[in-house]
Order: structure tokens, then sequence, then C-alpha cells
């Protein structure tokens, strides 16, 4: 579903309610947990309460103190987001290390885990539609395009030049970020990459070895079992 900052408790129990509905579920039916990982403080809370005001038990929110298995090696581990961590932890468990991983969405985040297996770092760039965006903007005269791929790098329209240069752009800056980031983990790492808008870009990229839209929600299920009886 769309991300809304300013959704309470009820408003979300609405909207979960429909999608369990929809795959014959109910809150009061066959869910016995549920694991959150989210970097908008607002909606962490409206979250943890939909979740014990409707399914009656405590969620496993991904935070400071929640066992991750995953040694984290910055200045601040408290600084780094959820969804990072989460990543991070489902490449390894997947693909082993090193790995760097790259998760295409509002943000475009980069990701480095070590052969040992500690997350060193990474990068945060602008995502392909918040430049697109900030493009259309500042510039009256471009419209809106399709992000899709044009007919070639060097487009025809300016529509093709448009989404030559949103899509071909994006994936360049990846593999750029990707080469640097391989020769600072020892020269090899396995890249995997997911996000909403991985599918768009991973086509023209040429470093991504693995294609994973899952691996956010893999990395909450091993948290899940690491903090619950699941894996005692």
């Amino acid at each position: 579903m769309a991300t809304g900052r300013k959704r309470t408790p009820d408003e979300l129990a609405i909207l979960f309610g429909g999608f369990l509905e929809q795959k014959g579920l109910s809150f009061s039916r066959q869910i016995t947990g549920v694991a959150i990982a989210s970097v908008v403080p607002d909606q962490t809370q409206a979250l943890r309460e939909m979740v014990r005001d409707y399914f009656h038990f405590p969620p496993v929110v991904v935070e400071p103190g929640v066992k991750t298995g995953i040694p984290i090696t910055l200045d601040n581990p408290k600084e780094v987001g959820a969804d990072r961590i989460v990543n991070a932890l489902a490449a390894l468990a997947r693909y082993g290390g090193p790995c760097v991983v790259v998760d295409v969405g509002t943000a475009t985040t980069y990701d480095a885990v070590a052969e040992n297996g500690e997350f060193v770092g990474g990068a945060i760039a602008p995502g392909l539609l918040v430049g697109a965006e900030g493009l259309f903007a500042a510039t009256a005269r471009f419209t809106r395009v399709e992000i899709v791929q044009p007919r070639s790098v060097i487009g025809k329209t300016t529509v093709e030049a448009l989404q030559s240069g949103l899509l071909y752009g994006t994936a360049a800056e990846i593999d750029g970020m990707v080469e640097r980031m391989q020769k600072e983990l020892g020269g090899h790492a396995t890249v995997i990459a997911t996000g909403g808008l991985a599918g768009v870009v991973v086509p023209a990229c040429h470093t991504i070895n693995h294609h994973d839209p899952w691996l956010t929600l893999e990395g909450l299920r091993l948290i899940y079992e690491r903090n619950t009886s699941l894996d005692e």
C-alpha cells in the first residue's frame, strides 16, 4: 500500500483487515506473529498500537535491543535504518559475504556486508522517482514520463531523452557505486538488488548478480524467529 505518514492505528487496521480478508485471513485467524521494520517513527508507534489492539499480541519491532545476529560496525549503530539492517541480514543468510545490497526505492541505498558477516556501512542516494520529481518540478517545459527503457540511450525525442537520463543514469550510478564498494570489500562481493523499482532498473545494470524482490520480508522473518521461541 502507499506510504502514509499520518495514519492512525484504526486506519491501519482497516487497511490490513482488507488485505487479510482477500487471502481468507483475519486478525483472529491464523496470524501468530507480526514483525515491523519502519523508518517513520510516528507510523512505527501506530503500527505497534494496531498490532496490540487488533492482533492482541506484541509485534517484534526492529529497533535497538532486538537480536539481529549481524554485527554493526558503524560509529553509531543506532543511526542505521531498520530496513537496511533487515536487508543486510537476509542477503548474508541467502548469499553469504561479502555482499552489497542495493535497495531501489524512494531512496537508493547501498549496504555492504564484509566476508566475516559484519555490516560495515553503505551509502544513500536520492531515488529514481525523487530525481524525476525534482526534474519535473524545476523545469516547467518537461512533462512527466513513464519510467521505461527507451529505444536507445541516445533519445530521439524529449520523452525518450528523459527516460534515458532517468533510467540509464540511475543504472550507471548503481554500477559505479557497486564497483567502488566491491573494491573496498576486497575486489569482489555478491550484489543483490531489491526494492519497488529494482525490476525497472536491474535490466539496465551490469553489476547485479541477483534480483530478490522479497529480500526485506525474508530478513523480517529471520529477525522474528531470532526474537521468539521459534528459534529456541
